[in-house]
């Protein structure tokens, strides 16, 4: 398989993949498409481990930091329910969990109204989100030096991840019948 991009000196280039066995002859892009999917997942969870830790919270998982800046967006109380669907998580058990470790260390809270309970950031969990927007504008957005032009790009990769995610879980639920 080869790319049909070429490299510095003309030649083509074979696709960036992290298993060949899979690319289609009919989507190599698709294979490169998952691999920078895998490496930029994993830096973006290494990041907001790191950044959370910056702004005074350490020993959380990724999970447990996003779950965190799910449950403070908007100030509304959030159900489980919701928050798993918001994130496309299907297990409520490893929201339900990184929910208990968060209310564990002061961050979030429960309310019951009837037989449903919802989560909220604590005014604690506030303020390390708050630690968290500073860092994040001076280590990752000023290193960005995003202009009109690349914030247009991220905008639409932004459009394309959701739509891909989309042909995903379609795929899955395809798979899960087989």
């Amino acid at each position: 398989m080869a790319s049909k991009k070429p490299g510095r000196t003309g030649e083509v280039m074979p696709p960036i993949v992290s298993s060949a066995h899979l690319v289609s002859p009919r989507s190599a892009e698709m294979s490169e498409f998952e691999f920078g999917l895998i490496v930029a997942g994993n830096a973006f969870h290494r990041w907001v481990v790191h950044c959370m830790s910056a702004a005074g919270l350490k020993d959380l998982t990724p999970l447990d930091v996003l779950v965190l800046h799910h449950v403070t967006h908007r100030a509304r109380d959030k159900r489980l329910a919701d928050i798993c669907f918001i994130m496309n998580v299907e297990d409520t058990h490893l929201i339900n969990y990184s929910l208990k470790k968060l209310q564990g260390i002061g961050v979030v809270a429960s309310s019951k109204n009837g037989k449903e309970v919802t989560y909220a950031s604590t005014d604690e969990g506030r303020s390390f989100v708050d630690r968290y927007r500073e860092i994040r504008e001076q280590c990752l957005i000023n290193a960005l030096k995003a202009d009109e032009g690349l914030n247009r790009d991220i905008g639409e990769l932004a459009r394309l991840l959701r739509v891909l995610s989309g042909v995903y879980d379609q795929a899955a639920r395809a798979a899960a019948s087989l």
